[in-house]
């Protein structure tokens, strides 16, 4: 604290004393040196007004950054760094306001407790002598932390002047009599209040004036905040109201434990602080920066979005005591969970057959109310909707012999096994045809009793992870792409029409460094100017997560917008995509279900791959999602776009050769292609008609081969 005080008192001292000079009056000295401070610190509030514009301005990528990462919490804060970095955002320039006030305070704390020093610059042994007699006089060896205070207020009684002069004799080269002289001129009050005294609550007078004012400064300063400073305004009107009830109950509270002096530059401070925000907003207004309509727009989605959950709520608890029901439990067979409405088509060809092959009832639970298969006319679908909070404790209560799912991580976090029925079993159906390894976390598999494998790949991955792991060997079943295989057979029994102009479709992935935010204006410069038609579809949860850059985007290029030039924003259809002659994308998955859909070939940008397993390499096989880039097509770095249209005229202009190289490689790569609904089938079927009945078990023990 006396490091504080030195520092930062001192110049404070002389500040405070210029200001007295000027005024000659302690407490209009205080209000201007308050002033002064306010304006040594405005170029300190223009840096965070600017800051507080690009906080507000980021907040939405920042909150889908939030969720793109969930579960990588390095990936997001690497990502974060790089979206301050882009944003020339500084997280500590909000921080330095704070900073540099707590000094202030402290230092003027010091400049009131002693004014001999800051406002008079008396010698330190001419200091020491004073509060030495003050002590004497007073009977004391110890006057506090104020003996200067002591000092000024025995000399305001003329009866003390006499005991402070015997200090003429042993302060030699000083006069005495001049130095008390200037020590009572010293006035500390201001109209009427002793702004040396601390305000006591027990003690009812003048003093009480001031705590009480600077609460209401402060009432005063958030009220206005709420309506005119960047941040506050994007707050809940609770986050609002929270903040000035502290700021109030603070301002007052510390104005209590505070000579009234500092509390009078406390309560300034707060009202100075309301021109400063009407300054800076004058300078760098934020709606010349901000979007608020687009903001308005979320929030309003926000609002929505709660409301739909509100409503959900009754309709999750409809279907919840219908999957509970006793008599439901005791016959359920089998069981499918889909996070989401878009997961039916992973489990279709799947389902067609069981529907086709048997007479099982398939109970089928999603996690999206909007989901089509709630509005199901098949008899033998028997649909659930489950929120969030009943999915934990429904998925602990299933009683049924098998679950399939798409859902990987099971035990890990929201997805338990049943601890009802421990020899349930459970089956992972992939929902991409990429590697288990690269693409999902540690341990995914480790809780499942069956993979219906999409390739030999994937079956060689999961048994180096479970050696890696040392984790019992799963039942891996060679099962293939369903999704895959409707999508061929859709494909295959569309119109095909030769397009009149080369349409080069741009669908790029969401994640962290992805073509849109990377390197679409040098793409899409390239191939415009190379006269090629071109549609950009940005992927479905970038358009969702990031609308802000996407009106951006098409602000950018709306003067471009024809037939020859199209953003697509609406996923309804995939028409678009299996009628472009060529696909360019980064590390999304549909550049897969594209050329092994079409046998055209796919354009890769070498964007920075996106790993959720950083152990990958531990096992010594390559992800197909790398092997396969040069195989389908060919990838090129993020430095190399300025000339995408050469390779891309390359690209086209082999068809036929990557056709061939396509085909080799689908039929190498996928088990069962055309048919794999039927193989999961017949496994499903098998399992379910052989397992003797039994009644479920009790036990909280996990299943004997999972780890």
């Amino acid at each position: 604290m006396e490091i504080i005080n030195t520092i930062v008192g001192t110049p404070l001292g002389y500040l405070m004393w210029l200001c007295y000079k000027l005024f000659s009056d302690y407490g209009v000295a205080i209000i201007f040196f308050t002033l002064l401070t306010k304006v040594i610190m405005f170029p300190i509030s223009l840096l965070v007004q600017k800051n507080s514009i690009k906080m507000v301005k980021m907040k939405p990528e920042l909150d889908a950054l939030r969720y793109q990462y969930i579960d990588d919490q390095d990936a997001f804060v690497d990502a974060q760094a790089a979206l301050y970095k882009r944003e020339k955002y500084s997280p500590m320039a909000g921080v330095w306001p704070l900073l540099l006030q707590l000094p202030i305070i402290f230092g003027l704390i010091d400049v009131v407790y002693k004014p001999l020093k800051h406002l008079l610059h008396m010698p330190a042994d001419v200091i020491n002598a004073f509060t030495a007699k003050a002590g004497e006089i007073l009977g004391v060896t110890d006057l506090g932390s104020s003996p200067q205070l002591r000092v000024v207020e025995l000399l305001s009684n003329p009866d003390n002047i006499p005991k402070f002069m015997d200090l003429q004799n042993s302060l030699s080269g000083v006069d005495v009599a001049s130095a008390i002289d200037s020590i009572r001129s010293v006035h500390m009050n201001f109209l009427g209040i002793n702004l040396a005294q601390t305000p006591n609550i027990a003690v009812l007078n003048i003093l009480i004036l001031v705590p009480i004012l600077a609460g209401l400064s402060a009432l005063v300063m958030c009220v206005i905040q709420n309506r005119i400073n960047v941040l506050q305004i994007e707050q809940s009107k609770l986050s609002q109201w929270g903040m000035t009830i502290f700021m109030i109950a603070f301002s007052t509270y510390f104005a209590f434990i505070v000579p009234a002096g500092v509390g009078l530059y406390w309560m300034w401070g707060n009202l100075f602080s309301i021109g400063v925000m009407f300054l800076v907003n004058k300078i760098y207004d934020p709606k010349k920066y901000i979007d608020y309509e687009a903001l308005e727009d979320l929030k309003r989605q926000t609002a929505a979005n709660k409301e739909r959950t509100k409503r959900n709520k009754k309709l999750a608890r409809k279907y919840y005591k219908a999957f509970c029901k006793p008599e439901n439990m005791e016959k359920m067979k089998l069981m499918f969970y889909a996070e989401g409405g878009g997961y039916y088509k992973y489990f279709a060809s799947i389902i067609e057959a069981l529907l086709a092959k048997s007479k099982l009832k398939i109970h089928y639970v999603t996690s999206d109310p909007e989901d089509p298969i709630l509005e199901t006319k098949e008899e033998r679908i028997i649909p659930y909707y489950v929120d969030e909070t009943r999915l934990i404790s429904l998925m602990m209560k299933v009683e049924a012999k098998m679950v399939v799912m798409t859902t990987p991580d099971l035990e890990k976090y929201h997805i338990k096994r049943s601890k009802v029925r421990k020899d349930v079993e459970y089956v992972y159906v992939d929902h991409g045809c990429s590697s288990l390894n690269l693409t999902y976390r540690t341990g995914a598999f480790d809780y499942f009793d069956t993979i219906f494998a999409v390739s030999e790949t994937q079956a060689a991955e999961i048994r180096a992870i479970e050696k890696l792991r040392g984790t019992p060997e799963k039942k891996i079943v060679n099962v293939g792409y369903g999704l895959l295989d409707n999508m061929i057979a859709a494909y295959n029994a569309s119109e095909k029409v030769e397009n009149e102009k080369k349409t080069i479709l741009i669908a790029p992935s969401w994640q962290y460094d992805n073509i849109m935010d990377s390197c679409l204006d040098d793409m899409v410069e390239s191939l415009y100017d190379s006269g090629y038609r071109i549609v950009i579809r940005p992927h479905p949860q970038y358009v969702r997560r990031f609308p802000l850059k996407i009106k951006e985007v098409l602000n950018k290029y709306k003067d471009r917008f024809s037939k020859d030039f199209v953003i697509e924003t609406d996923f309804s259809s995939n028409v678009t995509v299996y009628t472009a002659d060529l696909l360019i994308t980064d590390w999304s998955a549909i550049s897969f279900e594209f050329s092994f859909t079409t046998n055209k070939p796919t354009l890769f940008v070498n964007t920075k791959m996106k790993v959720v397993n950083k152990a990958y390499k531990k096992i010594d096989i390559v992800p197909f999602d790398i092997s396969a880039r040069d195989q389908v097509g060919r990838s090129i770095e993020k430095e190399e776009v300025h000339n995408i249209a050469s390779v891309a005229k390359e690209l086209l202009e082999n068809q036929s050769a990557y056709a061939a190289q396509i085909e080799s490689l689908k039929n190498a790569y996928f088990f069962n292609l055309g048919h794999s609904g039927e193989v999961g089938a017949d496994y499903i079927i098998g399992r379910l008609t052989k397992k003797k009945k039994s009644k479920p078990e009790n036990s909280t023990s996990q299943p004997a081969d999972a780890h």
